[in-house]
Protein backbone atom coordinates (compact mmCIF):
# COMPACT_ATOMS: atom_id res chain seq x y z
CA UNK A 1 0.00 0.00 0.00
CA UNK A 2 2.79 2.08 0.79
CA UNK A 3 4.60 1.49 -2.09
CA UNK A 4 1.90 2.46 -4.80
CA UNK A 5 1.21 5.66 -2.44
CA UNK A 6 4.66 6.67 -3.05
CA UNK A 7 4.28 5.84 -6.76
CA UNK A 8 1.24 8.04 -7.06
CA UNK A 9 3.28 11.29 -5.61
CA UNK A 10 6.03 10.72 -7.17
CA UNK A 11 4.02 10.42 -10.77
CA UNK A 12 2.57 13.71 -9.58
CA UNK A 13 5.46 15.34 -9.11
CA UNK A 14 6.87 14.67 -12.26
CA UNK A 15 3.54 15.49 -14.15
CA UNK A 16 3.91 18.66 -12.49
CA UNK A 17 7.55 19.36 -13.09
CA UNK A 18 6.46 18.47 -17.04
CA UNK A 19 3.80 20.82 -16.61
CA UNK A 20 6.03 23.75 -15.50
CA UNK A 21 8.61 22.75 -18.32
CA UNK A 22 6.08 23.26 -20.93
CA UNK A 23 4.92 26.69 -19.77
CA UNK A 24 8.22 28.20 -19.16
CA UNK A 25 9.04 27.08 -22.52
CA UNK A 26 6.37 28.52 -24.31
CA UNK A 27 7.30 32.31 -25.38
CA UNK A 28 5.94 35.34 -23.55
CA UNK A 29 6.96 38.80 -23.36
CA UNK A 30 10.65 39.07 -24.39
CA UNK A 31 11.39 36.61 -26.80
CA UNK A 32 13.07 32.74 -26.92
CA UNK A 33 16.43 32.07 -25.78
CA UNK A 34 15.98 28.85 -28.29
CA UNK A 35 14.75 31.36 -31.21
CA UNK A 36 17.42 33.75 -31.10
CA UNK A 37 19.68 31.19 -32.00
CA UNK A 38 17.45 29.64 -34.78
CA UNK A 39 17.96 30.78 -38.24
CA UNK A 40 15.63 30.86 -41.26
CA UNK A 41 16.75 28.14 -43.42
CA UNK A 42 14.27 29.30 -46.21
CA UNK A 43 15.85 31.76 -48.25
CA UNK A 44 13.25 34.83 -48.94
CA UNK A 45 11.91 35.11 -52.34
CA UNK A 46 8.99 35.65 -53.82
CA UNK A 47 8.31 31.80 -54.23
CA UNK A 48 8.66 31.71 -50.37
CA UNK A 49 6.71 35.41 -50.01
CA UNK A 50 3.53 33.98 -51.92
CA UNK A 51 3.71 30.52 -50.21
CA UNK A 52 3.85 32.39 -47.05
CA UNK A 53 0.83 34.18 -48.03
CA UNK A 54 -1.09 31.43 -48.28
CA UNK A 55 -0.35 29.95 -45.57
CA UNK A 56 -1.02 33.47 -43.58
CA UNK A 57 -4.27 33.53 -45.17
CA UNK A 58 -5.52 29.90 -44.49
CA UNK A 59 -4.23 29.70 -40.65
CA UNK A 60 -3.47 32.90 -39.45
CA UNK A 61 -6.35 36.03 -41.11
CA UNK A 62 -8.95 34.70 -38.97
CA UNK A 63 -7.50 36.52 -35.92
CA UNK A 64 -4.60 38.49 -37.09
CA UNK A 65 -6.71 40.08 -40.00
CA UNK A 66 -6.74 39.62 -43.63
CA UNK A 67 -3.87 42.25 -43.51
CA UNK A 68 -2.49 41.57 -40.57
CA UNK A 69 -3.02 44.22 -38.53
CA UNK A 70 -4.57 42.02 -35.66
CA UNK A 71 -8.33 42.91 -36.27
CA UNK A 72 -9.41 39.40 -37.27
CA UNK A 73 -13.20 38.44 -36.59
CA UNK A 74 -12.49 35.27 -35.19
CA UNK A 75 -9.97 36.27 -32.35
CA UNK A 76 -10.91 34.94 -29.11
CA UNK A 77 -12.94 36.74 -26.80
CA UNK A 78 -10.47 39.84 -25.03
CA UNK A 79 -7.68 38.42 -26.74
CA UNK A 80 -5.09 41.23 -29.03
CA UNK A 81 -3.82 39.79 -31.62
CA UNK A 82 -0.80 41.38 -32.67
CA UNK A 83 -0.32 43.85 -35.85
CA UNK A 84 1.93 41.98 -37.31
CA UNK A 85 3.22 45.06 -39.60
CA UNK A 86 4.35 47.12 -37.05
CA UNK A 87 7.61 47.96 -35.30
CA UNK A 88 6.63 46.55 -31.67
CA UNK A 89 7.60 42.47 -31.39
CA UNK A 90 7.00 42.15 -27.44
CA UNK A 91 7.64 38.39 -28.06
CA UNK A 92 10.67 38.19 -29.91
CA UNK A 93 11.47 40.25 -33.62
CA UNK A 94 14.38 38.00 -34.84
CA UNK A 95 12.86 35.16 -37.44
CA UNK A 96 13.67 32.23 -35.28
CA UNK A 97 11.22 33.87 -32.33
CA UNK A 98 8.40 34.43 -34.79
CA UNK A 99 9.04 30.61 -36.07
CA UNK A 100 9.16 29.98 -32.43
CA UNK A 101 5.45 31.71 -31.47
CA UNK A 102 4.12 30.14 -34.85
CA UNK A 103 5.24 26.63 -33.22
CA UNK A 104 4.24 26.73 -30.04
CA UNK A 105 2.04 29.19 -29.72
CA UNK A 106 2.05 32.60 -27.63
CA UNK A 107 2.24 32.16 -23.98
CA UNK A 108 1.33 32.84 -21.17
CA UNK A 109 -2.65 32.39 -21.97
CA UNK A 110 -2.44 30.67 -25.34
CA UNK A 111 -5.01 32.37 -27.15
CA UNK A 112 -3.01 31.78 -29.86
CA UNK A 113 -1.76 28.14 -30.06
CA UNK A 114 0.75 26.11 -31.72
CA UNK A 115 1.11 24.98 -34.89
CA UNK A 116 3.32 21.95 -34.39
CA UNK A 117 1.64 18.48 -36.20
CA UNK A 118 -0.96 21.39 -37.96
CA UNK A 119 1.66 23.19 -40.18
CA UNK A 120 4.97 21.89 -42.32
CA UNK A 121 8.14 23.75 -40.50
CA UNK A 122 9.25 25.08 -44.00
CA UNK A 123 5.51 26.59 -44.41
CA UNK A 124 5.97 28.48 -41.00
CA UNK A 125 9.16 29.86 -42.00
CA UNK A 126 7.03 30.65 -45.04
CA UNK A 127 4.54 32.29 -43.25
CA UNK A 128 7.94 34.55 -41.12
CA UNK A 129 9.05 35.51 -44.58
CA UNK A 130 5.76 37.08 -45.77
CA UNK A 131 5.46 38.82 -42.21
CA UNK A 132 8.82 40.09 -42.89
CA UNK A 133 7.76 41.16 -46.18
CA UNK A 134 4.51 43.25 -44.99
CA UNK A 135 6.64 45.05 -42.32
CA UNK A 136 5.81 49.30 -42.52
CA UNK A 137 8.82 50.45 -43.14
Amino acid sequence: MRRASNAAMVGSVLAFVALVAVSLSAQGNGGSAEGRKMKNPVASSAASITAGKAAYQKYCRFCHGAEALGDGPSAPKDSHPSDLTDKVWTRGSTDGEIFVILRDGAGPKFDMKGFKGRMADTDMWNVVNFIRSIAKK
